[in-house]
């Protein structure tokens, strides 16, 4: 079947973000790539931006990856207010939901306070101190 990783773009601070989403997480990074790693004399980089992340790499869980990079500066800069895409975290229980939701959260602005949904589930969501917007759930009842 086929599978979903996110991939998020930063304005120079990947590093920053993926450290903490791993310091929540846990894990270890599958992949750091700089600008620097990838010369190319034809497309140089700038110095400013030699050790930004060109691509980024974290397992989550059993068969997912939260991937990212920054963006060049000469591409402009990312929207951080977006609002069109949440990443949505299904934990195994309700202390991981909670754990996640209380790690990731923190700096950032919560929008749904983590708590018994209506429709059953135990639900939160929240805009990270990164501008990523995040949905957490435990479903009691979801059979493995």
């Amino acid at each position: 079947m086929a599978q979903i990783n996110p991939y998020i773009h930063y304005n120079g601070n990947a590093e920053e973000a993926f450290t903490f989403y791993k310091s929540v997480f846990g894990g270890e990074f599958a992949m750091v790539v700089r600008f620097k790693d990838m010369a190319n004399p034809e497309q140089p980089f700038p110095d400013s931006e030699a050790e930004k992340i060109m691509h980024i790499a974290l397992p989550i869980g059993k068969n997912s990856v939260l991937m990212g990079s920054d963006t060049p500066e000469f591409m402009g800069k990312q929207n951080e207010q977006e609002n069109r895409s949440k990443i949505m975290v299904n934990a195994e229980s309700k202390a991981e939901a909670d754990h996640i939701f209380n790690g990731l959260s923190v700096g950032g602005t919560v929008e749904v306070p983590i708590e018994e949904s209506p429709w059953g589930s135990y639900f939160g969501m929240f805009r990270d101190k990164y501008g990523i917007e995040w949905m957490v759930d435990f479903e009691p009842n979801q059979k493995p």
